[in-house]
């Protein structure tokens, strides 16, 4: 059957990048350019983060009555939740420009200067990654945020003196992964800190039945949760995958997706039930097949598994932990009796002092 969808896969997207960058990342991936087109543009559009909706719907109601410019605003969490969209939600909503970067993007003061002197007053400038800012930049950046002024240096050592620069009054969305990374100094200049939070399956069936119908095509209710239910709780993969099912669901000259339909094509993509791809079986197969469940060290799983050791901790063993799949352990990792039932490895049993051993007795967890 995987044979008779060759043609489709080829024309989607290139195999060999998918095995470097998997369907099922959070990551943005080159081929998610396709997204923009699914984004909200208004609030009321935008699905889930419902607490976060309704402190900013507060927050620019009361400075734009007041016609102020919003206050500076933080959004953190993992990748593929929609904050890079709900920075350009909140420039439509406050009517403002905004001006997009990334945190590495802006190497030098003189690049972050260019673009802060350019701006008219209550425009947006995002940044994403903002926890990858060049510390000198990040300094420039406090008096900008603070004072709606750049202070910059000019010349070396004696003769050198600093020049204020005035600006127009901005707001600054910043967008990261990894808040803990930011400095303390910086993220005190937030006024608004919003965390964004993992998405439940119906918020994301809901994603679902709107981007189905923004990209012209049926699906059922059912085939909609199937997807939802694959997705990580991450809007980015929901809809990447629903792109790839529509693809085979086209291919077969189907107008509709059907649950029996997207079964098969996740099926075909190596998408179990619960998201989880065949790296991800791999690693938690090799801790139980190769070490017994466990505890194995990092770099031992990585040499055994052919996988990086960063890539294991940073990329994959987080949502092997959210679903309680691997445990760390001061000796390494270890694999959990869910883990052993949903890949079908059955002959455990609670022994009677409350640990779960395998068929030969030795204990597992």
């Amino acid at each position: 059957m995987a044979e008779e969808y060759s043609f489709i896969k080829s024309t989607t997207y290139n195999p060999s990048d998918i095995k470097e960058e998997r369907i099922i990342t959070s990551e943005r991936l080159d081929f998610d350019d396709a997204e923009n087109v699914l984004r909200p543009k208004k609030l009321e559009d935008y699905v889930g983060q419902n607490k976060v909706k309704e402190n900013l719907k507060v927050f620019m109601h009361s400075a734009q009555k007041r016609k102020e410019t919003l206050d500076h605003v933080l959004l953190y969490g993992p990748p593929g939740l929609g904050k890079t969209t709900l920075s350009h939600i909140i420039a439509s909503e406050m009517h403002a420009s905004i001006r997009a970067t990334t945190g590495p993007a802006i190497e030098r003061a003189g690049d972050l200067a260019a673009i802060l002197t350019n701006m008219q007053k209550g425009d947006v400038l995002f940044i994403d990654e903002i926890h990858r800012l060049n510390p000198t930049v990040e300094e420039i950046l406090y008096s900008a945020m603070e004072d709606s002024a750049l202070d910059i240096v000019t010349g070396k050592g004696p003769s050198a003196r600093t020049m204020r620069i005035p600006i127009e009054p901005f707001t600054l969305v910043g967008a990261t992964t990894k808040a803990g990374m930011l400095s303390a100094p910086l993220r005190d200049r937030f006024g608004v800190i919003c965390r964004l939070e993992m998405y439940t399956k119906e918020e994301l069936a809901q994603i679902i039945n709107r981007s189905a119908k923004i990209l012209n095509i049926d699906i059922k209710r059912d085939a909609a949760e199937e997807i939802a239910r694959r997705s990580r709780g991450t809007p980015r993969i929901a809809n990447r995958l629903l792109r790839r099912v529509r693809d085979f669901t086209e291919y077969d000259n189907m107008d509709t997706i059907t649950l029996t339909q997207s079964k098969k094509a996740l099926k075909l993509l190596e998408i179990d039930e619960l998201g989880l791809d065949k790296t991800d079986a791999g690693i938690v197969k090799t801790i139980i097949e190769k070490f017994s469940g466990g505890p194995v060290g990092l770099d031992t799983l990585a040499a055994a598994s052919g996988e990086d050791s960063n890539t294991i901790e940073d990329v994959y063993e987080p949502y092997l932990l959210q679903l309680g799949f691997i445990a760390r352990t001061p000796r390494g990792r270890v694999c959990t009796p869910s883990a052993y039932k949903h890949f079908g490895y059955n002959k455990i049993e609670l022994s009677n002092n409350g640990l779960f051993t395998d068929e030969n007795g030795d204990i597992i967890w």
